[in-house]
């Protein structure tokens, strides 16, 4: 009988969804909470969860196979696919979180870019950042939270670690492959890596 019940709520939640114009492929495998609020103009593609206290602006897409919990997404943003967005977290307008990025009590500034591979928690972005894939913000360190702070139009290279609490300042550069301590100042460009080395001629072991 609950099993039951839950399924009228959901048949019913779909059913007023769409009729107020979002867009379904498959509404069947879109879940929804009794507290979801969305706009005009919204698109969702199959398979996608949408827990308790989310809010959906206008001329959103939310791509199959991403979960949404405790989250606020403004106007003309894109989400997925495969995207996991955790309580506490704000879109701001125009931004885009990809596949397999997640995050977590943060806000993403207005057309900033999380395109994939990337986990970003307890961080603060602001206007035009590009967070390259394989990037993560590594704000735990076993006993405390620390935050992120980034700066506009911060560019950051693929698989870099950002080690909280930290701050890069606006237009700064983050090198590909590198693990940032320390703050980065504005118009800088920081790396850290390990010296390439080369053997010639080597032979594998047998």
């Amino acid at each position: 009988m609950k099993q039951k019940k839950l399924l009228n709520i959901q048949s019913k939640l779909r059913n007023k969804f769409l009729k107020n114009g979002v867009k379904m492929i498959a509404p069947e495998t879109v879940f929804f909470s009794k507290s979801t609020k969305i706009g005009k103009n919204v698109t969702i593609e199959p398979y996608v969860v949408i827990a308790d206290n989310v809010s959906v602006g206008n001329n959103v897409r939310i791509l199959s196979f991403s979960h949404l919990e405790g989250v606020k997404i403004e106007n003309n943003v894109d989400v997925g696919p495969y995207a996991r967005l955790r309580p506490g977290t704000i879109l701001k307008s125009g931004s885009k979180v990809g596949n397999f990025v997640e995050v977590k009590k943060s806000i993403v500034g207005k057309n900033s870019k999380l395109n994939h591979l990337s986990y970003i928690g307890d961080s603060k972005l602001g206007k035009k950042v590009n967070i390259g894939a394989g990037t993560i913000t590594c704000n735990y360190d076993g006993i405390k939270k620390s935050k992120t702070s980034i700066g506009d139009e911060v560019f950051v290279g693929s698989n870099s670690s950002l080690v909280a609490p930290i701050k890069l300042e606006k237009k700064s550069t983050i090198g590909a492959g590198s693990v940032i301590t320390k703050k980065v100042l504005k118009y800088s460009l920081a790396l850290s890596r390990a010296e390439q080395i080369e053997i010639k001629n080597y032979k594998r072991k047998k």
